[in-house]
């Protein structure tokens, strides 16, 4: 049987070219004005995902390349 993408997932994720997952940063748009600078700029390059998490996040893309 074919696997399904979750389509919420593969929107929220990339996976780069040597395996790992990127994904953005939380805590962006809302209520902005309490963060600090500091906080505000960290949070505008994207993460890299860690490995615990990963492999839930590749259950859930099995066509991009996670399920090896």
């Amino acid at each position: 049987m074919k696997m399904k993408t979750k389509k919420a997932v593969s929107k929220r994720f990339i996976v780069t070219g040597s395996g790992k997952i990127k994904h953005h940063h939380t805590n962006r748009n809302h209520r902005a004005f309490g963060k600090t600078t500091k906080q505000k700029r960290h949070s505008r390059k994207d993460a890299i995902l860690n490995h615990a998490s990963r492999k839930l996040i590749g259950r859930a893309l099995p066509y991009k390349g996670m399920n090896k």
